[in-house]
């Protein structure tokens, strides 16, 4: 049995593609950090669709002295790891001349830093069945936001890592990465004002779901296997203008 490891996969865009990914068959463990109650919900749910197919590891993933240990108890779980979805993220706002360098290492931690080392600490796994790495980057790592400059270029980190990796772990490894534009608003932004701005200037008129993502990762891991790091843009055209 395939098994896919996604990170910050309690909520939001992490819980649908791990959905996604336990309905074209993976066993998933689902990794999470403070959302106990949203993991334990959604490892229940998928476990009542097929007896024990989904195992939960809690883990800060800014201790990077950890992060081999937990690749290692999700390889357990199942003998072998066929997928890594490196999706757990920070999103906040850095206005510039403000910005301390915890959040500078906080933000560059979560996007950036634990993504490399989880890379690192599967590979072995992943080589031994010909997987593969899925990364969720951002629009903003091509077009940085406004007093995000942070986080923006964490996820332009990462699309550089995407491409690296690709070139390291070829032919063996996979990595590709998907970034998405209007999906999901930020809990912290409720300005109803400024995202009907936005979503009037996307080309597609409207934001996205969270499905789209998800089975923009799932092609890219049962799909594409003659594509290897690139980064699939799922932002109904938004990445088009300036």
């Amino acid at each position: 049995m395939k098994a896919a490891l996604v990170t910050g996969a309690a909520r939001r865009i992490g819980a649908e593609i791990a959905r996604r990914l336990h309905a074209a068959g993976y066993n998933i463990v689902l990794h999470y950090h403070r959302s106990a109650v949203d993991a334990e919900a959604l490892c229940h749910e998928l476990n009542a669709t097929r007896a024990d197919s989904v195992r939960l590891l809690r883990a800060d993933l800014l201790e990077i002295g950890k992060l081999s240990e937990l690749v290692r108890q999700a390889a357990e779980f199942w003998d072998g790891l066929d997928v890594l979805v490196n999706n757990a993220s920070g999103f906040y706002p850095t206005p510039f001349g403000m910005i301390a360098e915890a959040q500078w290492d906080d933000l560059l931690g979560s996007n950036l830093k634990a993504p490399f080392f989880l890379a690192q600490a599967a590979s072995p796994f992943l080589r031994k069945r010909k997987g593969c790495i899925v990364n969720i980057g951002d629009i903003y790592a091509e077009h940085p936001l406004k007093d995000y400059s942070v986080y923006s270029l964490a996820k332009a980190g990462l699309v550089a890592m995407t491409r690296a990796l690709a070139k390291e772990l070829a032919p063996d490894i996979r990595v590709n990465g998907v970034a998405p534009g209007a999906i999901l608003w930020p809990e912290h932004d409720v300005d109803i004002a400024k995202q009907a701005e936005i979503l009037a200037r996307i080309p597609m008129k409207r934001a996205g779901d969270v499905s789209d993502i998800a089975r923009a990762v799932v092609f890219l891991v049962e799909d594409a296997p003659y594509v290897t790091g690139q980064m699939l843009s799922v932002d109904g055209g938004r990445s088009l203008i300036s």
